[in-house]
Formats: C-alpha cells, structure tokens, sequence
C-alpha cells in the first residue's frame, strides 16, 4: 500500500463562504472522526466513486473530494491511502487504520463498519468486448461463460450465488481485469457502470451492455466504534448532496452509470 499525504493549507478559522449546518465540528466529534490527528481516506484506482486521474493529472473521485472537503470542515490536513481493490480499502476501515471511504452500503458490510445514508445510486452492469458471443444480459448465465469481477467484492458474492451455470472468476485489481478481457480470458467484468464505462474508455470497442442486474448504494464508510462522531458525519453528508457537491464532484471524475433521477 502507498501512502501519500497530501497536506493543505487549512486556516485556523473556517471562512464565512463555507458556512452550513456541518461546517463546524465539536472537538469531540473531530477526535472521533480524525483521532490521527489528520483524515486518512482510503482510495483504488480506476473507479469515479474512489479514485481516477483526469486529462491535466488532478486527482479525481468522490472518495478524493468528498474526503477533502471532511477534512476542510474537520480542520485537519487530508492523506491520502492507496489499495489495489476495494477489498483492501474495507479492510483497513475495519481495521481502523482508514478513516474514511465511499463504498457501496451492503447489510454484510455494515456489520463491519458503519455508513451514513446514501449519497449515489448505481447501476450494476457488464462490460464485453467487441464480437463477443455475449449480446446481452440474457446470454450471461451459460455454460462456459466466464464472468469477470473484482476480488473480494460485493459481486463476487452476489454472482457467486446467483448464477447458476456461467464461472465467476475474480481479478486481483481493476487493471487485471481489463487485461483479461482484451486477452479473452474473460467473456465480461461486472461491476458498477461508473467502473464499467471508466473501463471501456481504455478498451476499443468495448461496450457496456444495456439493463442492469442490480443496484449500489454508495454512502460514507467509517470504522465502528466512533458513534460520537456519526451523527456531524450524517449531517455533512446530507450537506454535500444537497449542496450539489456530490453531483459536482461525479461530475469532474467522469462518473456515468448513476440511477436515472437518483441522486
């Protein structure tokens, strides 16, 4: 894992133009939230929700701006986590060694760490190539269809038990998986569309294939045990998405796949 502190230059006084019910915290809620000191946010490459990089370099997400911006209202400096999958990020929220993540808000993964209420709703899709035997979500549960997803992820567990005949194959990061499709070694990869369409702007003539086969829910991922500062964490997240930093911010990272009218 890399670690990359990224350090701002943060007033000791909040400014008037950031104003709004979450804009300050108690030293309770800050300690409860960033008992580091700073606010560790747990990122992956190549996912709109957590981490990507855009045309000039600038570091890109929701889990990048909605983390800095926690980290402006807390007044402590942002550092950065890097993982390969989101497996790994979940794991280090657990642990406590993460502060903050944007993930999607299963029941299994909320007896493990606790979320605010959503701020995004996703398509789940599948991602092929060009010519594949695959046209649409109808052909995907065969006989010798190999289904791509990331290892340790929520899709893996959901396909592993609802498709019956088609072999679900994990990939160790979202790079090994494109590489595995453009290889053949995979028929499709299943995930968010936020991921897929990320995906297929780097694999010529990939496509996402229309419907869905179910929904994600993203919301604030913070360790168990930090109750004190779980209602403030509530309170901004529902600041950030009817302020239209959400949007904003989804907007910047490219981030497409989103339930139509869904926020």
């Amino acid at each position: 894992m890399l670690r990359r502190t990224l350090l701002a230059a943060l007033a000791a006084a909040l400014t008037a133009g950031c104003a709004g019910p979450t804009t300050r915290a108690s030293e309770q809620e800050r300690q409860a939230l960033a008992p580091a000191g700073r606010l560790r946010v747990g990122v992956y490459p190549g996912s709109p929700t957590s981490w990507v990089k855009d045309a000039a370099g600038q570091d890109r997400g929701l889990s990048v701006e909605i983390g800095q911006e926690l980290a402006r209202r807390l007044g402590v400096p942002y550092e950065q986590v890097e993982f390969t999958r989101v497996a790994e990020v979940l794991e280090q929220v657990k642990a406590g060694r993460v502060d903050f993540a944007i993930t999607n808000a299963t029941p299994a993964r909320a007896k493990e760490v606790d979320f605010t209420q959503p701020l995004l709703t996703l398509e789940l899709g599948y991602l092929v190539m060009q010519g594949s035997r695959i046209g649409s979500i109808a052909d995907i549960d065969r006989p010798g269809v190999m289904v791509g997803v990331s290892e340790g992820s929520t899709s893996q567990v959901t396909l592993a038990r609802e498709l019956k005949h088609a072999h679900v194959v994990a990939a160790p990061s979202l790079k090994a998986a494109a590489g595995m499709l453009s290889r053949g070694e995979l028929d499709t990869f299943a995930t968010n569309k936020a991921i897929l369409f990320e995906m297929s702007d780097g694999l010529p003539g990939a496509r996402v294939l229309e419907g869905r086969w179910g929904l994600e829910q993203l919301a604030i991922a913070i360790p168990k045990g930090r109750e004190a500062g779980l209602a403030y964490l509530r309170r901004f997240a529902q600041d950030v998405g009817a302020s239209g930093q959400v949007t904003q911010a989804a907007e910047r990272a490219g981030l497409r796949g989103t339930l139509p009218g869904a926020r």
